[in-house]
């Protein structure tokens, strides 16, 4: 490997977490155990697989805690936990997780709004959320939604992100995930942010969370990866979407991030099996399958070696 060369992207699939937020219908721990496993076994490196937020809130989160205790300890070497209190670590940590991603927004209406709090109060309490999880053994994740773009207040300044990459309040985060929340940025909006983050913040590996309301999620999630950004989060079908995000859609498609990177893992036999994967799920949720890449494959172009039709029934 030269110098100049660089791992490939990887990609982190949040179907179970992300994805599911604005279904109506709840998928049970047994079918999610099912999933997590498929994928695993399908070769996906890093998985989201669920939240702490309040059931009442997020009632597709419900069950969460029962699926982290239902997974093995290598499969929950692969998964990560969304969480935002201090109080949500504990819990995560008592059910077996130890792979965290501490959530807030760089707009403070956003975070009342989701959390609750101002960003500065969450911001507070997250020394003593990387505390926990430090002491048992575990991961944290720094995550900045509406890293772009907010509902209620409009354009954020990526100023504003910066400061919040910088505050002392998130040393011993290993990662900072940034995140357009409502898939409103540009390429060269995300690779400008990214950049800054990777130059004028501590050194840690970067992730970018994308969503598709405005076709950008692959675009963007490319531009990420050429900008310094070594994973992206992504859902099967393009499943997803934020409760307390007004407009935003669902996420960069797992398959059409797959199809476009072409990881050493994945051949079209192992492309198919995402496929039928996604169609299941989204079938059972009365959900349509957003990603472009499906439909190409299910087009049925005979020539094309990863088309359905060149595949064994």
């Amino acid at each position: 490997m030269s110098a100049t060369a660089r791992p490939p992207l990887e990609i982190r699939d949040v179907t179970l977490r992300d994805g599911l937020q604005l279904t109506g219908k709840p998928l049970s721990v047994e079918r999610k155990v099912e999933i997590v496993r498929a994928l695993i076994g399908a070769g996906v490196t890093s998985l989201e697989i669920g939240s702490m937020a309040r059931p009442d809130l997020v009632p597709s989160m419900g069950n969460t805690t029962e699926l982290v205790e239902r997974l093995e300890p290598d499969e929950l070497e692969r998964c990560w936990l969304w969480v935002a209190t201090p109080g949500h670590v504990k819990r995560a940590l008592q059910a077996g997780a130890h792979h965290l991603q501490f959530c807030l927004s760089a707009s403070s209406s956003h975070n009342r709004a989701n959390l609750g709090r101002d960003t500065d109060t969450s911001l507070a309490t997250m020394p003593e959320a990387i505390d926990l999880t430090l002491s048992a053994g575990g991961r944290i994740q720094l995550c900045i939604a509406t890293a772009f773009t907010c509902p209620f207040e409009g354009s954020v300044s990526p100023d504003l992100v910066l400061a919040i990459a910088n505050d002392p309040r998130t040393r011993g985060a290993e990662d900072i995930v940034i995140c357009d929340t409502l898939g409103q940025a540009f390429p060269d909006q995300v690779a400008s942010l990214i950049r800054r983050v990777r130059d004028e913040s501590p050194e840690r590996r970067i992730l970018f969370h994308g969503h598709d309301t405005w076709g950008q999620g692959l675009a963007n999630s490319l531009a990420a990866y050429q900008a310094g950004a070594a994973m992206v989060d992504a859902s099967l079908g393009g499943l997803g979407g934020c409760p307390f995000a007004p407009g935003a859609s669902g996420n960069a498609a797992t398959e059409d991030l797959l199809f476009a990177t072409r990881p050493d893992w994945l051949t079209p036999t192992t492309f198919h099996t995402l496929v039928d994967l996604g169609q299941g799920i989204l079938h059972e949720l009365d959900e349509p399958n957003r990603s472009r890449a499906v439909q190409g494959a299910l087009a049925g172009a005979a020539a094309f070696p990863w088309s359905r039709s060149t595949l064994p029934a």
